[in-house]
C-alpha cells in the first residue's frame, strides 16, 4: 500500500502502427512478433503485443517506468530483430508514446 510520501510508478506505453504492403503483411506480422518477444525479455517490460486491423499491424508495449522504456529501446539495437523502415511499408509508421494517468 502506498502512503502519501510514496509515489506510484509511472507506467509508459508505446503504440506503433505499421502499414506494410499487402505482399509483405505476413512477413511483417512475424517481424513485429519477434520485436515484441525481444521487448518481453527485457527488464521492466510489462507486456508487448501484436494486433491487426484491415490495413495495419499494430504493436503495443508497456513498461513499468521511463527508465525501463529508454533502456529497452537502447537494448533493442543489440537484439537480433529487424526494425528498419524500408520499401516493405506503404507509408510511414505512426508511433505514439503514452504515460499512465
Amino acid at each position: 500500500m502506498l502512503t502519501n510520501t510514496e509515489e506510484s510508478p509511472v507506467h509508459v506505453a508505446m503504440i506503433a502502427t505499421h502499414y506494410p504492403h499487402a505482399a509483405h503483411r505476413e512477413e511483417f506480422v512475424e517481424r513485429v512478433r519477434r520485436v515484441a518477444e525481444a521487448f518481453r525479455s527485457m527488464p521492466g517490460c510489462l507486456s508487448a503485443e501484436c494486433w491487426l486491423s484491415a490495413e495495419a499491424v499494430v504493436s503495443i508495449v508497456r513498461w513499468e517506468s521511463d527508465e525501463a522504456f529508454a533502456a529497452s529501446l537502447a537494448a533493442l539495437g543489440a537484439a537480433d530483430v529487424d526494425v528498419a523502415f524500408d520499401e516493405r511499408e506503404a507509408r510511414p509508421r505512426e508511433i505514439v508514446r503514452l504515460a499512465a494517468a
